[in-house]
Order: structure tokens, then C-alpha cells, then sequence
């Protein structure tokens, strides 16, 4: 029963389905990237480098020469296809990018709106002399009031010593 209870928690918790939504959108995603690069981006980048089809950027092993990748795979020959790496890098860096962007605004809407410095801003205790957040009415340390009130070691009368 352990592994059921701990299914039903997982899926529950909105996991599962971050995780499906996330398997979808991926693979509907994908297909506009690929247009992307392939389409919008290369082929002025190709231009400017003397009319170079990025896909057909590859190095025979055999040693003999094709006019393009989809020949030397005609003839068998074995390449390194860096030009489809280049392809392949520049589409990781727009997805990588895409999710970037959206887990960031996802985060943003998650968390109540709050100026990031507010958070980390800390006051020190009058009494016990700790840095705490700068909304305590209560420090955590010494569980002081922290009203607006003068601290105790400050109104205390001071002793000579002769």
C-alpha cells in the first residue's frame, strides 16, 4: 500500500501533471523550433557566410568528396555532420532560452508580489544584539517585544566604578 499512497501524493501534488503538461508542450515546441533555425535563422546566417547551407557542412572520413551530406550518405561514406551540430546547438540554446523564460514568469506569479530586497532586509534586536528580519514584533533569538519602546540596556542606569 506504501507505493499506491505514495503514487497518489505524487500525482496529487500537481507533479504529474507539471511533468505531462511540460511532455506536451515539448514536443509541440519542438517542431517551431526546428522551423526556426532551420528556416529563419540559418539561411541569413549562411548568406552572410557565402551562401554555406549549414546542413550540408560535413567532414568525409573516407576521403573522397560529395557535393552534398545527402550524397555522401548516398554512397555510404562515413562524416562528421558538424554542420547539423551547429543546428542542434543553436536549437537548444532558443528552447533552453523559451523554458528560461517561461519558469521565470511561472515563478513570478507563484510567489506573492513582494520587492526582492524586503525579504533579506534585517534589523538588529536592541536586546540581544542579532541581526532579524526587519518585520519581527518578536525577536526570534531572545523572544523580545520589539515594539517601538527604548531597549532595557538602554535605560538601565549606568555604573560608575571607582
Amino acid at each position: 500500500m506504501g507505493i499506491f499512497h505514495e503514487f497518489r501524493q505524487f500525482a496529487i501534488k500537481g507533479s504529474a501533471v507539471d511533468i505531462g503538461v511540460g511532455v506536451v508542450l515539448g514536443a509541440a515546441f519542438s517542431g517551431f523550433i526546428d522551423s526556426l533555425v532551420k528556416d529563419i535563422l540559418l539561411p541569413p546566417i549562411g548568406l552572410l557566410y557565402s551562401k554555406i547551407n549549414f546542413q550540408d557542412l560535413y567532414i568525409s572520413l573516407t576521403g573522397a568528396t560529395y557535393p552534398s551530406l545527402d550524397r555522401a550518405k548516398e554512397a555510404g561514406a562515413v562524416t562528421i555532420n558538424y554542420g547539423l551540430f551547429i543546428t542542434t546547438s543553436i536549437r537548444f540554446i532558443i528552447v533552453l532560452f523559451a523554458v528560461f523564460v517561461v519558469v521565470r514568469q511561472i515563478n513570478r506569479w507563484k510567489k506573492p508580489h513582494q520587492h526582492p530586497s524586503d525579504s533579506m532586509a534585517k534589523k538588529e534586536c536592541p536586546y540581544c544584539c542579532t541581526p532579524i528580519p526587519l518585520q519581527a514584533i518578536i525577536c526570534p533569538n531572545c523572544s523580545s517585544s520589539l515594539k517601538k519602546e527604548e531597549p532595557l540596556h538602554q535605560s538601565r542606569p549606568k555604573l560608575r566604578i571607582k
